[in-house]
C-alpha cells in the first residue's frame, strides 16, 4: 500500500487471506527478444528469446533457500515449459540463462510486416510466466516464491525489452474470499520520508536552533517556536531532543524553556502537570538516554514477577474463590518494597544527562517558590517517579523490559506496583486520599513511615545534585552519605602504619569533608569540583582490604572502608557527585607511591600521569545511534509543513507591535512575551525554509529526470513508485 496516502489519519484496510502462493518476495531481472528467423527452406518463423539473468531479495524457506525458475510461454491451446538450474544456498542466485520459444508458425517471408492478422492475434493472447521455486527435498514438493505474468503483446513495438520487476502472488483461482469474509482492520499510520542533504545545506538551520538556550526571551526562539506550531508537542520534541542530544546541547535547552515554565506557573502544586514542549522533551530524553539505567534497575524483578505469578490482587471485588487477601497483601507488599528499594538505591547509575536536567529543574523551582520547601523535591520527582519509573513498571513492553505485553494477571500487579510506588515518588502530604479506592488507600497504610519519605528525598537529592553549578547557585548542601572510616593521606615521607587514623567523613553536595568525630570541626574540607578521580587501591600497597583513593590536584587521599560493601557505596557516590567535574583524571595509579616510586608502574617521580585507565566506578554514558543532520531535515519538514501557522504567528507579532487591546482569539494560542524578537526569529526561519525547499525541489527534479523505472532501483510492480512518477509528472507539466 502506498503509505504516504494514509499517512497520519485512521483508516479501515480489508483483511486479506495469507497462505504460501499470497506471501512473496524479491525481484527477478529479465530480458526478452522477440526475433525473425529464416529456415534453411526460406520460410520465415518468429522466436521469443527469455533470458533470465538474477534474482534478490527472495526469502529463505526453513532456513534455507536453493532457489530455481521455471519460464513458461502460454496461449491458446500451448503451454511451453522450460527450467533453470537449481542455485544452492543463496537468496540472490545468479542464473543467465537464454530459453527459446516457437511464437508463429513457420510461413513464407513477408518483407512487409513481421506478422500477418492472424499471427497478431495469436500473439496478442500469449504471454510469459516466470515462477521462482525453492528446490525442497520434503514430501510436499517445492515451495512457491512468487512469479512474474507479462503478455506479449507489448513486444510488437520493440525487439529487445530488458527490466526488473518485483515478484506477484500466485492467482488463486477459485479459492478468492470476498472482502468482508475476513473482517477489517483500523489503523493509524504515521509516514516520514526523509531525503537528507550533506551536513552544510543544514548549517545556517541548525545554527538558528542552537541559539534557542540563549534567546531571551525562550519564547522567541526557533525551538520553541517548533513546539507552538506542531499540532503535537510531541513532533517537535523527538527531533528537538535528539538534535539537541547529539550535540551535547540538550541540558542548556531543557534548562532554559524549563525555567520559562517554571516563570509562568502560578501553583507549585501543578507545576509540569501539562503536555508542554518541556515536559516532552523531558520524558524524550529519559528514553533516550535513561533506557539502560531502566533496564539495570528494574528488569531484574519485573521478570521475576512476570515468570513466579504470584496472586496480589487485593480489590476484594475481584478476588477469586481460591485467594487470600492477606497473602496477597504481603506478596504485593514485598513486591513494593523490593521495587522501592532498587529505585532508591540507584541513584549512582542515573545519567548524567538527566542529573544536569534534575538539578536545573530543582534550582529553578526552588527560585520561583521559595515558600515551598518540597518544590525542590516535586519538580524532580513529577518526571523521575510519575514519567519514567512508573510507567515503565506498569507498561514494561513498551520501554524494552519485556517482549510482549504481559498476561492479565502480571499486568494487574503492575498496575497495582505502579501506582503504589507513583504515590510513594509524590511526596504528597495525604497520601491515602490520593487514591480513588478504599483497598489501595488502606494498603497503602504499609507504607505511612517516615523512612519511606526519607528515602525518596536521599534518592531526589542525589540524582539533582549536579557538578556544573555556579556561584549563584542558591542551592543549600545537602548531606549524601557519613560514616566512620580509616584514611591516610600521601605525603613525601615514608609511610608508616601510625598515619592511619580513624576518622568521620560527611559528604554533601558541595564538598567532602573529615573530623575526628561526629559534630567536630572538620579537619580538612575537599571541594566536590577538587575530585578528579575516586578509584580503588590495590591491597599490596598497604597489605590492607577495602581501600580506595580519592585523587586530588595536589595530593591523594587514601581511605580505607568497613567493608567491601561500603567501600563499593562510597566510590560510587563520589564518583557520581563528580563525574561532572571538567579535569576529571583519564588515567590513575592503582597502587601506592612508596619508597620513592609508584608501586604499580615503578615511575620514580611522584607526579608521573598514571598507568592505568580511570574506571570511574560507573557504567560510561550510552551511545545513541542518531544522524544529526536527519534530525535536522526532519525540524525542517515540520516547519515546511505548517507553514501556514508560522505566518500565522508573524501576523500575531504584527499585531501585538501595533495593538495594546485585548488580545485578538486567533492569535491565543501563541505563547509571544516579545513580538519583535519573536518576529525576527520567524522570519529567519521562514527564509531557511524557503531555501531548503528550493533545494529539495531541485532534487526531486534531477531525480525524476534520472529515474528509469524498471531500473534495479526502481523494479516495475512498484505501486508506490508509480504513484511517485504520476505525481511529479503533474508537478513537471506544471511548472512548464
Amino acid at each position: 500500500m502506498y503509505l504516504q496516502k494514509y499517512h497520519n489519519r485512521d483508516t479501515w484496510f480489508q483483511l486479506q487471506h495469507v497462505d504460501a502462493d499470497s506471501e512473496v518476495q524479491g525481484k527477478v531481472h529479465l530480458e526478452l527478444r522477440l526475433s525473425e528467423v529464416i529456415t534453411d527452406t526460406g520460410v520465415i518463423c518468429h522466436k521469443l528469446a527469455t533470458r533470465v539473468l538474477e534474482c534478490q531479495g527472495l526469502p529463505i524457506v526453513n532456513g534455507q533457500c536453493d532457489p530455481y525458475a521455471t519460464v513458461t510461454l502460454t496461449g491458446p491451446g500451448r503451454s511451453d515449459v522450460k527450467k533453470t538450474k537449481v542455485k544452492k544456498k543463496t537468496n540472490n542466485p545468479q542464473f543467465d540463462e537464454v530459453f527459446y520459444f516457437e511464437v508463429t508458425r513457420p510461413c513464407s517471408y513477408n518483407k512487409k510486416s513481421h506478422f500477418d492478422i492472424e499471427d497478431a492475434d495469436e500473439v496478442d493472447k500469449m504471454e510469459i510466466r516466470v515462477d521462482l521455486w525453492n528446490a525442497s527435498n520434503l514430501k510436499f514438493g517445492d515451495e512457491f516464491l512468487g512469479e512474474l505474468r507479462l503478455p506479449l503483446k507489448f513486444l510488437r513495438q520493440s525487439s529487445s525489452y530488458e527490466a526488473w520487476y518485483f515478484l506477484q502472488p500466485r492467482d488463486n483461482g477459485n479459492k478468492s474470499l470476498k472482502p468482508d469474509d475476513l473482517g477489517s482492520l483500523r489503523l493509524n499510520v504515521v509516514y516520514t520520508e526523509d531525503h537528507v542533504f550533506p551536513s552544510d545545506y543544514y548549517s545556517p538551520l541548525r545554527d538558528l536552533l542552537f541559539k534557542s538556550a540563549d534567546l531571551e526571551p525562550v519564547s522567541a526562539s526557533t525551538a520553541h517556536i517548533l513546539g507552538e506550531v506542531c499540532r503535537e508537542k510531541q513532533e517537535a520534541a523527538i527531533p528537538l531532543v535528539r538534535l539537541f542530544l547529539h550535540y551535547g546541547k540538550i541540558v542548556p535547552l531543557i534548562s532554559a524553556i524549563a525555567n520559562a515554565e517554571i516563570k509562568r506557573t502560578q501553583d507549585p502544586n501543578t507545576i509540569f502537570r501539562g503536555n508542554s514542549l518541556t515536559s516532552k522533551c523531558i520524558d524524550e530524553t529519559m528514553k533516550l538516554a535513561g533506557m539502560h539505567y531502566l533496564q539495570v534497575t528494574l528488569k531484574p524483578i519485573i521478570d521475576e514477577i512476570c515468570q513466579v505469578h504470584k496472586s496480589c490482587e487485593i480489590d476484594p471485588v475481584k478476588l477469586k474463590d481460591a485467594e487470600n487477601l492477606d497473602n496477597n497483601r504481603e506478596n504485593l507488599r514485598q513486591y513494593v518494597d523490593r521495587i522501592f528499594t532498587v529505585i532508591t538505591k540507584s541513584g549512582v547509575r542515573c545519567p548524567t544527562v538527566m542529573c544536569d536536567i534534575f538539578f536545573s529543574l530543582r534550582e529553578s523551582a526552588a527560585i520561583r517558590f521559595q515558600d515551598d520547601p518540597d518544590v525542590r523535591y516535586t519538580a524532580v520527582s513529577s518526571f523521575i517517579f510519575l514519567r519514567f519509573f512508573a510507567p515503565a513498571i506498569l507498561s514494561p513492553n513498551l520501554f524494552h523490559l519485556t517482549p510482549h505485553h504481559p498476561d492479565p494477571q502480571t499486568s494487574r500487579t503492575l498496575t497495582l506496583i505502579s501506582k503504589t510506588i507513583q504515590t510513594l515518588g509524590s511526596l504528597s502530604k495525604s497520601k491515602s486520599a490520593s487514591f480513588k479506592e478504599s483497598y489501595m488507600a488502606t494498603f497503602y497504610d504499609y507504607f505511612n513511615e517516615q523512612k519511606y519519605a526519607d528515602a525518596v528525598k536521599n534518592f531526589l537529592d542525589l540524582i539533582s545534585s549536579s557538578g556544573r553549578r555556579d556561584h549563584k547557585s542558591i542551592e543549600q548542601a545537602i548531606l549524601l552519605k557519613e560514616g566512620f572510616m580509616i584514611k591516610r593521606a600521601q605525603g613525601r615521607k615514608r609511610f608508616g602504619m601510625k598515619n592511619f587514623k580513624k576518622r568521620w567523613f560527611r559528604l554533601t553536595n558541595h564538598e567532602f569533608t573529615y573530623q575526628k568525630s561526629k559534630g567536630d570541626h572538620p579537619l580538612c574540607n575537599i571541594p566536590i569540583e577538587n575530585i578528579l578521580a575516586v578509584e580503588k587501591l590495590e591491597e599490596e600497597s598497604f597489605k590492607m582490604k577495602n581501600m580506595f583513593q580519592v585523587i586530588q590536584p595536589e595530593r591523594v587521599l587514601y581511605i580505607q572502608a568497613n567493608n567491601c560493601v561500603e567501600a563499593k557505596d562510597w566510590i560510587d557516590i563520589l564518583t557520581k557527585v563528580s563525574q561532572c567535574n571538567k579535569k576529571r583524571l583519564a588515567v590513575y595509579h592503582p597502587s601506592a607511591y612508596l619508597n620513592g616510586h609508584w608501586l604499580c608502574c615503578k615511575a620514580t617521580a611522584d607526579n608521573t600521569p598514571g598507568c592505568t585507565p580511570c574506571t570511574g566506578g560507573l557504567p560510561a554514558n550510552i551511545q545513541l545511534d542518531i544522524d544529526g543532520d536527519r534530525e535536522t531535515e526532519r525540524i525542517y519538514s515540520l516547519f515546511n509543513l505548517y507553514m501556514v501557522k508560522l505566518e500565522k504567528m508573524q501576523e500575531a507579532c504584527g499585531s501585538k507591535s501595533v495593538y495594546d487591546g485585548p488580545e485578538q482569539e486567533e492569535y491565543s494560542t501563541f505563547v509571544i512575551d516579545d513580538p519583535q524578537e519573536t518576529y525576527k526569529t520567524l522570519k529567519q526561519i521562514v527564509d531557511n525554509v524557503k531555501t531548503l525547499e528550493q533545494e529539495h525541489a531541485q532534487y526531486k527534479r534531477d531525480k525524476f529526470k534520472k529515474t528509469k523505472y524498471g531500473s534495479q532501483e526502481h523494479p516495475i510492480g512498484d505501486k508506490s513508485f508509480q504513484s511517485y512518477i504520476r505525481q511529479q509528472s503533474e508537478i513537471s507539466a506544471h511548472s512548464i
